[in-house]
């Protein structure tokens, strides 16, 4: 099967190609190696894939990459994912991730994909309260500059498998976490501030609500929607348990052995949704898919490869404490 993986080089996708060429497919990584893109992610699979230097929203560039692998499957991971980035700068997210998906859609239609996967997130859904969970059919209501390019880029796929009859298939997951997530994030940003005994930033009061999905289990999914998944249809992807923010930050902080005077709540961000939680029986009834890693095992592993893998991070450093002080203002 000859797969092309748009984002291959980021935090899902990477796990995605590195499970997809344990499979034995012919992969391809399409990915503009902005600064969340790294194909360190991808050293162990080395020599093993092929790779296109591309930004989505360069047309041409994205019709001369399907034209030349001539894929059967894309699996569209690639995005521009970070809130706050998306709220400091709306157009580049607009940009990327719907001009972006429309690109890849046009090129996957001219050379006749046999299936596109298309990457959306639960977001799009927009907020809930204390009860209540989002199904596949739930009308979306973004709240975001980030989750409304996501639902532009969802509903695009959506078009173009009723309009044009482009085998799409939507996957919508929840928040993931784990190994080789860029810290910007919640959890790494947990874990390197503790680690340096540094202020924790805490939007709020802590209690917004999220459903966390090691990254591994999300990319299995992905992989079973690849080979078995409905054209047409929506999967919803979710982590096991769902956690307020404050108990991600606390559990860190007790399996680092810091104390929890390391936690600085900060002003709230803008037009923050307080909980998303989606069910996921059709996921499991048709692709017999749950998730594997409880939030325990799943934090533990990802504190524990932090911890082991401090080069890596020491190699974005700058430009990640700017992106802290600007966002958080420590």
């Amino acid at each position: 099967m000859k797969v092309l993986v748009t984002g291959g080089a980021g935090f899902i996708g990477s796990a995605f190609v590195r499970q997809a060429v344990k499979e034995g497919w012919d992969v391809a990584v399409l990915d503009a190696l902005t600064y969340a893109g790294d194909l360190e992610r991808l050293k162990e699979v080395d020599g093993k894939y092929k790779f296109y230097h591309v930004d989505l929203v360069e047309r041409k560039a994205v019709f001369d990459v399907l034209e030349d692998f001539r894929p059967e499957v894309v699996v569209h991971f690639a995005a521009e994912s970070h809130v706050d980035r998306s709220i400091l700068d709306p157009l580049r997210f607009i940009r990327s991730n719907v001009e972006g998906t429309l690109n890849l859609l046009d090129a996957s239609k001219e050379f006749k994909v046999e299936r596109f996967i298309n990457i959306s997130t639960d977001e799009v859904y927009g907020e809930l309260g204390e009860e209540g969970y989002f199904t596949e059919e739930s009308p979306l209501n973004p709240n975001s500059p980030y989750s409304v390019s996501k639902a532009g880029a969802d509903m695009l796929g959506r078009a173009y498998y009723r309009t044009y009859k482009l085998p799409v298939i939507t996957v919508r997951p929840s928040n993931n976490y784990g190994p080789w997530q860029y810290p910007e994030k919640l959890i790494p940003v947990i874990i390197l501030k503790a680690l340096r005994d540094e202020p924790i930033p805490v939007y709020g009061n802590g209690m917004n609500v999220r459903q966390w999905l090691y990254v591994e289990d999300c990319a299995e999914a992905v992989l079973k929607i690849v080979k078995d998944g409905k054209e047409g249809e929506i999967y919803n992807v979710a982590g096991p348990e769902e956690k307020r923010n404050i108990e991600v930050v606390k559990t860190i902080l007790r399996l680092m052995n810091k104390p929890e005077s390391l936690i600085k709540f900060v002003k709230d961000r803008p037009g923050h949704d307080y909980r998303y939680a989606m069910k996921v029986e059709k996921i499991k009834r048709e692709l017999s898919w749950e998730p594997k890693v409880g939030f325990e095992e799943g934090i533990s592993k990802t504190v524990e490869w932090y911890l082991s893998h401090l080069d890596w991070v020491k190699k974005i450093e700058g430009e990640l404490r700017k992106f802290w002080q600007l966002v958080y203002q420590s």
